[in-house]
């Protein structure tokens, strides 16, 4: 099973998170992209439950909703593990191995890397190019993640007669589809440092770009359904409510101030404490950008209000500005989703020669 990049067939991107599956189907006339058909479909409270698949039959069943939901003909999907289950590392091998004997001495190189015996763990490679410095190596980026967290996605998927074509890792997605936003930025996104917040349900990953490649990648427990629960119990909703209300309004007036407010400082004083973790273990020490995904980017005014603290520039990331939208998808209500479809976005361009 491929776990970088392969050609594949015409695919979907499928996000597989905490609180939803997101589908995704793009397609490209020429360098023009334009969104076809997407999904986000609410998955039951703890059917994933530390980035684990904990219950099959709901995950797979609602996989099969969200793909039906957005009216694709598309059977085979990209999907990503979740950077905290895999394991990926930049290696340098001499240039001129064929792709048998890069093998070998990859799954030699790699016991020193991963705490799992190869045979417990899918393995993939990717050659990135030649060494900067060195002409007669190449830089070669190795992925593993282990074989029962593999099969678990490969189950969801394939319960419904689906077929995973590409199992990434978030990581690499999110970097795929920042390399649209950042074709937008001054010099075509070289030379700068973006750290983009993936601000989902119960996990925060920060992940930084540095010319267009992810430098750095680390998540912490934290997310939305922190205000989810605070509105469920202040208001005494079911937590699906809960979430309705969170996303479409209507509730009391007390809401913005004693809920809302108290929530965006813990998320700013999360997005200040990841950032200086980051100063400290890289040899960077400022960012030129901060772009915010995730659900929690939907809330109104949060670039602005992590801009102000934090005394960087910071905007919601749209990968898909430049692409136009099928006549079938509903602008409004698609843009108001965009920023928690940064992964599957990434999974869906995985369908075209990147």
């Amino acid at each position: 099973m491929a776990l970088l990049n392969r050609k594949t067939p015409p695919l979907v991107g499928l996000d597989i998170s905490t609180s939803s599956i997101k589908v995704l189907e793009l397609s490209r006339n020429q360098n023009q992209y334009r969104v076809e058909r997407y999904a986000v479909e609410p998955l039951p409270q703890n059917a994933i439950v530390e980035r684990a698949i904990a219950d099959i039959e709901q995950v797979a069943a609602t996989i099969d909703r969200a793909i039906k939901r957005s009216g694709t003909r598309l059977r085979h999907v990209a999907v990503a593990v979740a950077a905290t289950q895999a394991i990926s590392k930049s290696l340098r091998m001499p240039a001129g191995l064929t792709e048998t004997e890069l093998q070998t001495q990859i799954e030699m190189e790699a016991e020193h890397y991963i705490p799992y015996p190869l045979n417990e763990v899918n393995l993939d490679f990717q050659v990135l190019g030649p060494a900067e410095d060195n002409a007669e190596e190449v830089e070669v980026l190795i992925a593993a993640c282990r074989k029962e967290v593999v099969d678990d996605y490969l189950a969801v998927i394939q319960t419904h007669g689906y077929q995973a074509q590409i199992v990434d890792i978030e990581t690499y997605a999110m970097e795929n589809a920042y390399a649209l936003i950042a074709e937008h930025m001054a010099g075509g996104g070289l030379e700068k440092t973006v750290a983009v917040y993936d601000i989902g349900a119960t996990t925060m990953t920060l992940n930084v770009m540095h010319d267009k490649r992810s430098v750095y990648s680390r998540s912490h427990s934290f997310g939305g359904r922190q205000l989810t629960e605070e509105i469920q119990h202040r208001y005494g909703l079911s937590y699906e409510e809960a979430g309705l209300a969170k996303k479409q309004g209507g509730l009391p007036n007390n809401y913005e101030s004693e809920v809302l407010a108290p929530f965006t400082e813990a998320l700013c004083q999360e997005v200040m404490r990841a950032l200086q973790f980051f100063y400290s273990s890289s040899p960077f020490n400022a960012v030129d950008l901060i772009l915010l995904a995730g659900g929690c980017a939907q809330i109104p005014g949060i670039d602005k209000r992590i801009a102000s603290r934090l005394g960087v520039p910071a905007a919601v990331a749209n990968p898909f500005a430049g692409m136009s939208l099928s006549s079938r998808i509903k602008p409004q209500i698609f843009t108001n989703e965009t920023p928690s479809l940064m992964v599957g976005c990434g999974l869906a361009l995985r369908s075209f020669a990147l």
